[in-house]
């Protein structure tokens, strides 16, 4: 059977803020959900990259030296090794391409933190 997955049915299923849920898999990147509210930790991820796509609200993408706001339809890929720090002033719906090894918060572990079992969805 060939799936079809619809981004915004997955996030209305969503209930807790900073918990992704993986909703497929493409070789070795997990595409998740997740909704934002508040910030969620100063982290980076030394081996991979992490791409963030706004489906609704706006996001602003920390770093040391600068920031990335973005708009509902913009996706940005934070490098590997960037320390960053994700912002939803709003509630803000987002995908997210990850690499399977991907830590939820890389080197820094919060309240906040999802291991990849707890972002697994039942299918």
């Amino acid at each position: 059977m060939l799936d079809v997955v619809n981004l915004r049915r997955e996030l209305e299923t969503v209930r807790e803020h900073w918990s992704p849920k993986i909703v497929g898999r493409v070789n070795d990147q997990y595409v998740k959900v997740a909704k934002l509210k508040d910030q969620l930790a100063w982290h980076k991820h030394d081996d991979e990259d992490e791409l963030f796509l706004i489906v609704k609200g706006r996001l602003v993408i920390e770093y040391e030296d600068t920031e990335v706001a973005l708009e509902e339809g913009d996706f940005h890929i934070v490098p590997k090794g960037r320390l960053h720090n994700p912002v939803a002033h709003e509630e803000c719906w987002i995908a997210l391409i990850e690499t399977v090894t991907t830590k939820h918060t890389g080197d820094v572990v919060t309240e906040k933190t999802r291991s990849i079992e707890d972002q697994m969805i039942d299918r």
